[in-house]
């Protein structure tokens, strides 16, 4: 059974404690891991309080923490549709661990997440130079920050992790590239364009060694700093509507598909799995440009 230390916390008892290493044990991410020990945390303090063991649960039991996430935490079905998700797979893998004899959730109804097709389009093309200007006019570290999410499509967390080691003299074929280790622990290496490098360059300074992008205090700028970055970037740059670091992802794929690269190039440079992935968002945009609306407002149109 789960006991409580003395701030609330829960304290596994052995059994417990070796699922939950050995879930979390599989993943080399640092985010990813973070991520899901919190989801884990939050069900297994909400067993405790309960009185529940969490290897001794039933379905039923885990109806009512879905249901507690949604009424009293109020978390949004999104955030409610991944914990739960984070949930079964961790009693998929005690089970292929030989720790318990059959999977509680198998059965545990996970809500639907629809995503609006539209969300998936990133910032115009005025919108991203808006916010390019912003950020170059504010300083180095955010014109660099915006030009490695918007211009080359690098992941908040990849852009953190930039050394100047990354690309500081590093020339393939003749081409400066940017190394870094992408989604999955997956080495990537990507050419830069010279909008990108300048903006690199004057962020790195005279520095030859370290990480390239730093917060006030002087440490390597982290996933949530960088969010405000670039939510206080958005407004200045007057822009209507909230900018995340994701959307900046997002618009290098969506102006690279204005722009005419072929999809599958997209894929290569955003580094999707699958090109279906990329596929969605140019059905987004398509979808905003040949929408049945205009046409048949043009139709209407010549009646009057």
């Amino acid at each position: 059974m789960l006991h409580a230390t003395p701030n609330g916390a829960p304290v596994l008892d052995p059994a417990t404690k070796l699922a939950v290493d050995g879930f979390l044990d599989r993943y080399d991410n640092p985010s990813t891991r973070e991520l899901y020990e919190i989801d884990l945390r939050i069900f297994l303090t909400w067993c405790r309080t309960h009185g529940i063991d969490p290897l001794a649960i039933r379905r039923p039991q885990l109806e009512a923490f879905s249901r507690y996430l949604t009424l009293e935490r109020r978390n949004s079905t999104a955030t409610v549709a991944h914990r739960l998700g984070v949930v079964r797979s961790f009693y998929e893998v005690a089970v292929d661990d030989e720790l318990l004899d059959r999977n509680p959730a198998r059965l545990l109804r996970v809500p639907r997440v629809h995503t609006d097709p539209a969300r998936m389009i990133g910032l115009d093309r005025r919108e991203f130079g808006a916010i390019l200007t912003a950020a170059r006019h504010h300083s180095p570290d955010r014109w660099a920050l915006v030009a490695l999410l918007g211009l080359m499509g690098l992941r908040v967390t990849e852009a953190c992790s930039i050394d100047v080691e990354s690309f500081h003299q590093r020339v393939e074929r003749g081409h400066q590239v940017l190394s870094f280790v992408g989604k999955g622990s997956k080495p990537a290496t990507a050419p830069i364009p010279v909008p990108v490098l300048r903006a690199l360059e004057e962020a790195r300074g005279d520095r030859t060694s370290g990480p390239l992008l730093v917060r006030h205090d002087g440490e390597r700028l982290d996933r949530r700093t960088a969010h405000r970055w670039v939510k206080r970037l958005g407004v200045v740059a007057g822009i209507d509507k909230p900018v995340t670091p994701h959307a900046l992802r997002r618009t290098y794929v969506t102006l690279a598909l204005d722009a005419g690269v072929p999809p599958r190039e997209v894929q290569r440079g955003a580094r999707h799995a699958k090109l279906d992935t990329t596929m969605r968002y140019d059905v987004a945009r398509l979808d905003m440009d040949r929408h049945a609306n205009h046409s048949l407002a043009a139709f209407v149109a010549g009646a009057m």
